[in-house]
């Protein structure tokens, strides 16, 4: 295989099977070839072997901060700021809870219309909880700055779109938010491991993100929470769970949150998917962030310029300019998601958004030139011969 860049061969530290080209990433993550061994380790000699003791000997209680950590050093989060565990839902809505208290007079939650949906419809659930007035104002992504008005308690946004991969400025959004004395909320889904991140130069009060898509850390691994140490303090928990207390075994009847970033955990981390993590996280001992996005800026270019010149039904969804886009290209086709699913058969593995986008992710841990290559090659015979013309491509799966 050609790496776009020498400094990343880790192909090999993947399971993926002999001849697919896996374009996605950006949803799912492949397996690291240590977590196997880690998981089994864990469950006989850990969980098979110390039970309950394996709290203490093992150190599980110290896992969301250990792995947090790990997190930490990819999205530019100082040590001690980023705690994991629960869902990214559960995780926007202790941020968002957590940022409506510290703006008590204001009553607008500020998001875009390309935030992931189900951002919007934490916000939708909280503001129905609290019966205060607030409001959620979704706005279009390039309008977002100039929308950040004195009457904003909180923005919302995720910063690549999971549809296009159009990429907002965090550093310009987290200014105006914070000069119209607004709480700024980074959605690092589409971002950790991707693009590089510097949350301690931003200064945004809180980032949350999921791990199973460039983290490789499996489906249904535990999200993470950012809360910038300065402010961590202060903040009262919405979702008070015993392990955000700050002596979880003295089992007092009355809620005491944490001291740091401790307080932001909620009920028993999930150790399983934990270890899994632990092991994909180290994956990324000695990856340079700025080096991963130069390759994997040059991919994007690669597929772009070999789609267009060789695909012209589709369209291209994502921004043009690659400063402006994460690490994904997506295109329109009116029948996108047949085509998707006959490339997904010819073990070309990308995947389809509503109504007409068909998504690539490029990671290049594991993929490089010769994959993009190939990739164009096949979505060419697709298109030319019409192959996705058949019915059981159209017949449209639970998850697409």
């Amino acid at each position: 295989m050609k790496d776009t860049c020498s400094h990343l061969p880790l192909r090999n530290a993947f399971i993926l099977p002999e001849g697919m080209i896996y374009l996605d990433g950006n949803s799912l993550g492949p397996l690291p070839k240590s977590v196997p061994a880690r998981l089994s380790r864990m469950v006989t000699d850990e969980w098979g072997q110390h039970l309950i003791k394996g709290w203490n000997v093992d150190d599980w209680m110290g896992q969301p901060a250990r792995v947090g950590d790990m997190v930490g050093r990819l999205i530019g989060a100082p040590a001690g700021t980023v705690t994991m565990g629960d869902t990214l839902s559960i995780k926007v809505y202790q941020a968002l809870a957590a940022a409506v208290k510290m703006r008590p007079e204001r009553r607008v939650i500020l998001s875009d219309s390309g935030n992931f949906p189900s951002d919007l419809y934490m916000a939708q659930g909280l503001i129905a909880q609290l019966e205060q007035g607030h409001e959620l104002r979704v706005v279009a992504p390039d309008e977002v700055a100039g929308a950040i008005t004195d009457d904003v308690v909180a923005v919302l946004i995720t910063q690549v779109d999971y549809r296009t991969g159009r990429m907002h400025d965090m550093g310009a959004i987290t200014r105006a938010a914070h000069a119209a004395g607004a709480v700024m909320i980074w959605d690092l889904a589409h971002s950790a491991g991707a693009v590089p991140v510097d949350l301690d130069g931003c200064g945004a009060e809180f980032a949350v993100g999921c791990t199973y898509k460039y983290l490789n850390g499996g489906p249904g691994a535990p999200a993470f929470i950012y809360v910038r140490p300065d402010i961590v303090e202060d903040l009262q928990p919405a979702l008070s769970g015993w392990l955000g207390h700050d002596a979880p075994f003295a089992f007092e009847p009355e809620y005491r949150p944490a001291m740091g970033i401790e307080r932001m955990r909620v009920g028993t981390p999930p150790v399983l998917q934990m270890a899994a993590l632990e092991a994909a996280m180290e994956v990324w001992e000695g990856v340079d962030m700025a080096e991963l996005r130069a390759a994997s800026v040059a991919l994007c270019e690669l597929f772009i310029g070999e789609v267009e010149a060789r695909c012209p039904a589709l369209t291209l969804a994502s921004p043009r300019d690659a400063a402006m886009r994460g690490s994904q290209v997506s295109f329109h086709f009116e029948h996108g998601y047949p085509v998707m699913q006959a490339l997904i058969a010819r073990d070309v593995i990308g995947d389809f958004r509503a109504p007409d986008i068909m998504r690539f992710g490029f990671t290049p841990l594991y993929v490089g030139e010769d994959e993009v290559r190939g990739a164009v090659d096949i979505l060419a015979d697709v298109l030319d011969n019409r192959l996705w013309d058949r019915p059981e491509y159209k017949e449209k799966s639970r998850v697409t």
